[in-house]
């Protein structure tokens, strides 16, 4: 049986509860959500659903680096929305994330998420 193995980056806003950002395991990473933190102040980016699922991606692009891996090795992601009509625009904005780029995708509406924030992003991706 493989071993899991915690990610950690410093790039990305550190895990608030007893989990880690990502957990590796036999070639795959498994990362926890996203929301829009900045690393660097650990503070709520300020912002619409745009600039918050931008954060999103960044944090979740540097977990998946920090694991050997990218937004161009995703094969899952799940999106966590606080209202569903912010649908498009996280839409947009994740688009240009993952540019050509089309891995199997969920997105749901959830009554709140951590911190109040908007939106939330898991991801699953293959290890380079």
């Amino acid at each position: 049986m493989s071993e899991m193995i915690p990610v950690h980056t410093d790039q990305a806003p550190g895990a608030i509860g007893p989990y880690s950002q990502a957990v590796s395991v036999a070639g795959w990473v498994f990362c926890s959500g996203q929301i829009p933190l900045d690393p660097a102040t650990g503070e709520l980016v300020e912002g619409d659903i745009g600039a918050q699922t931008d954060q999103v991606l960044k944090n979740l692009s540097a977990v998946l680096e920090a694991a050997g891996s990218s937004l161009a090795g995703v094969v899952k992601t799940t999106v966590f929305l606080k209202d569903m009509a912010d649908f498009p625009k996280m839409n947009e904005v994740y688009a240009r994330h993952f540019g050509d780029h089309r891995p199997a995708r969920a997105a749901v509406a959830v009554r709140t998420l951590p911190k109040d924030v908007s939106v939330e992003i898991e991801a699953i991706a293959r290890i380079s």
